[in-house]
């Protein structure tokens, strides 16, 4: 389905095509502000998660930080698959064609299914092997590889919340994955607190149980959202009719294979860099984990301007609005800058008090603070990385951010960590190769968007 198809394509029924009003898309920052404070809410789960973990002890959080790791290299096709969705229903959507919005968003739920299903007997049966490409010690690999186990579990309730809340967010609703997210996450609190300590009447299982917890409230989200968009209450309406034909998968895959192959990228280049980590021992790895989840709190605002500068520029090309895609991709830019450098000045004054709030180990908490003051500097990078990024995607030009990542991350970050390693610099000389890394794909996407090529790209 090229691009002029989606413009032009009829109407199956009266009520596809809305009037007027009702085709008038939302404002960057209508789109933005309910994604930016569902990342807040998961984001404050996430430090709640590992304040409770890291009470275990240091090697609990490497375990949890290592399942985490593994357990997003797995998913690298489901996301190039919902890369496809959200530029395929954005662009229906701007040129008001809610069936093939709806048939689009359908296909991508079986196919990523599938992918999930596949995809967990592996997971399961080699999570050993898996878990031993970091350089830790047997205790904390043994409960990388049973968090990695009972994660994999649940890979088709991921894959479910995956595709339909790309799917709502492309055609503007991020105020229902908002709502689905906020009670998610009480439940995941309430669950990992439960099941890490024994309170409740659940057993104490420690990292296996933040595990359980986890994936027990991605299940209830992702039941409640299919049940909700089977019933007809969604604004991604459940369509019966063909949905996985050859072309839908092909355009799927075609917009998504190198936003797949980007996450993988992405996670390998994160593998390296973690592994390198890894060698300096268990408490830098440990700040590591510690440190991402204390600034998520900044850069989770940057997902949220990603995915309103990914369905603004969608729509906008969608409805024949090239110029207007490009204004909202540097909007959304400005935005992001601004929110990500003053919530990461405030997260900098205070490292060291929320750092030792977490952990009770010196030299984690050295090393955290340290962590925070160099990721911290690179967040005005991010957001040019998220939003420009994001902006690429939504127009269907998902090759050039494969290339940026592997570029920066992969090649950059890699080289320059494994060169300071091997000359014996310190592990936080490791840590500051990360600067190097957005300064090169900061500087790539702010070109590429310049340019303007993928104004004219065809889906």
């Amino acid at each position: 389905m090229s691009s002029e198809s989606v413009r032009r394509r009829p109407a199956q029924d009266p009520g596809d095509r809305l009037p007027g009003s009702e085709r008038e898309m939302p404002g960057i920052l209508r789109l933005a502000w309910p994604a930016v404070l569902s990342n807040l809410a998961y984001a404050m789960v996430g430090l709640v998660d590992i304040k409770i973990v890291a009470s275990l002890g240091s090697s609990a959080v490497a375990a949890v930080t290592t399942g985490h790791r593994i357990f997003w290299i797995l998913q690298a096709v489901m996301i190039a698959v919902t890369a496809g969705t959200t530029a395929l229903v954005a662009r229906a959507w701007g040129a008001n064609d809610r069936a093939e919005a709806a048939l689009v968003t359908r296909a991508s739920l079986v196919l990523c299914c599938a992918i999930a299903g596949l995809m967990t007997l592996p997971a399961v049966l080699f999570a050993d092997q898996l878990a031993s490409i970091f350089e830790l010690d047997a205790a904390t690999l043994a409960s990388s590889a049973a968090f990695i186990r009972i994660m994999s579990l649940f890979n088709v309730a991921f894959a479910i919340s995956m595709v339909i809340g790309s799917a709502l967010r492309a055609a503007g609703d991020t105020m229902t994955p908002l709502w689905i997210g906020l009670v998610t996450n009480v439940l995941n609190v309430f669950l990992v607190y439960g099941l890490v300590y024994g309170r409740f009447g659940f057993p104490a299982m420690g990292v296996e149980g933040a595990a359980l917890a986890s994936g027990l409230s991605l299940l209830a989200g992702s039941l409640a959202t299919l049940l909700l968009w089977c019933g007809g209450y969604l604004r991604v309406e459940f369509r019966r009719g063909r949905a996985v034909t050859r072309e839908r998968v092909r355009q799927l895959f075609r917009i998504g294979y190198p936003a797949g192959l980007e996450q993988a990228a992405m996670q390998v280049g994160f593998v390296i860099f973690l592994w390198i980590v890894s060698l300096y021992g268990t408490a830098p790895y440990a700040a590591y984990g510690i440190g991402v989840q204390i600034l998520s709190f900044s850069f989770v605002v940057g997902f949220g301007f990603n995915i309103a500068a990914s369905t603004h520029v969608g729509q906008k090309l969608g409805a024949g609005d090239p110029a207007g895609a490009e204004q909202s991709g540097w909007r959304a830019l400005r935005l992001a800058v601004l929110t990500m450098a003053l919530l990461s000045a405030l997260i900098i004054a205070t490292a060291e008090s929320i750092a030792s709030f977490m952990i009770d180990e010196p030299e984690v908490i050295r090393l955290t603070v340290i962590f925070i003051y160099i990721l911290g500097a690179a967040q005005p990078l991010m957001a040019v990385d998220f939003t420009l990024g994001g902006a690429l995607r939504g127009a269907g030009d998902t090759r050039f951010p494969l290339l940026t990542t592997l570029a920066g991350l992969v090649v950059v970050r890699g080289c320059v960590a494994g060169l300071l390693a091997l000359l014996d610099f310190s592990v936080e000389w490791v840590f500051a190769a990360l600067l190097f890394d957005y300064c090169v794909k900061s500087s790539l996407l702010s070109i590429r968007f310049r340019r303007g090529r993928w104004q004219k790209i065809m889906l």
